[in-house]
């Protein structure tokens, strides 16, 4: 399932990110990569344990966590600390699968005891449409490649064992956060029949809030995620 979430951010929000991060200083961007990922990427970013990128991320984690439509699109357990990239000058990102599993550091950098299995890919996208040109994040599954070029402040989820790639930025810069969510979840099928099931009670309760079919939808949303979830 490809979710966008908008508004994640405040407009205020958003501005006080690019106040930060255009002062910060930025690295290659492939220290984070694989290495079949990084020979197809070609960006900077922020370091993992950089006082800007964690600062901005406990932020962005804070939004989410009160986000109704990311809690019930992700079923998040974990949230990868997330981190930040910026394009331009023709730079891209080819093909590429995201790691499986990712190890979280600590605020020196150095490794910690923590990991995320990376269910689903986060762009909480820092920049709008007008400001650059290319930067399409492409994502590809069994109905085919779909571009993704948001407003800023918007969000897009998708399955982490998706095919991506980032467009050439041939004028501006693209910059963005982007991180990962291990899911209580971890089947995509299943995470999308919960969600639509979930939508479905809402908009129900919204129109029939007495209908006692809510009960019997409820409960057999409460069943499945208790037959397919891993809270451990």
């Amino acid at each position: 399932m490809l979710l966008h979430i908008p508004n994640v951010l405040t407009a205020e929000q958003v501005a006080e990110c690019r106040r930060q991060l255009d002062a910060a200083d930025w690295i290659d961007g492939r220290v984070t990569a694989g290495h079949q990922s990084a020979k197809a990427k070609d960006n900077a970013q922020l370091p993992e344990d950089s006082p800007v990128a964690r600062q901005l991320g406990q932020m962005i984690v804070a939004v989410l966590e009160r986000n109704p439509l990311f809690a019930a699109g992700a079923l998040p357990l974990k949230i990868f600390p997330p981190l930040f990239n910026r394009y331009a000058g023709g730079q891209s990102f080819g093909n590429h699968v995201d790691n499986a599993i990712r190890q979280v550091r600590g605020s020196q950098g150095e490794p910690t005891q923590q990991w995320v299995r990376t269910d689903l890919s986060a762009t909480l996208f820092l920049t709008g449409p007008d400001e650059y040109d290319g930067g399409e994040l492409m994502i590809d599954d069994t109905y085919g490649s779909h571009s993704v070029k948001l407003p800023a402040g918007d969000l897009v989820l998708y399955p982490s064992t998706s095919l991506h790639r980032v467009q050439p930025v041939t004028r501006g810069a693209r910059v963005a956060s982007f991180f990962w969510i291990q899911s209580m979840v971890r089947d995509d099928g299943q995470r999308t029949l919960l969600f639509d099931l979930d939508l479905a009670i809402q908009h129900l309760g919204a129109d029939a809030a007495g209908h006692p079919a809510l009960v019997q939808l409820t409960g057999v949303y409460h069943n499945l995620l208790r037959r397919w979830a891993d809270a451990s």
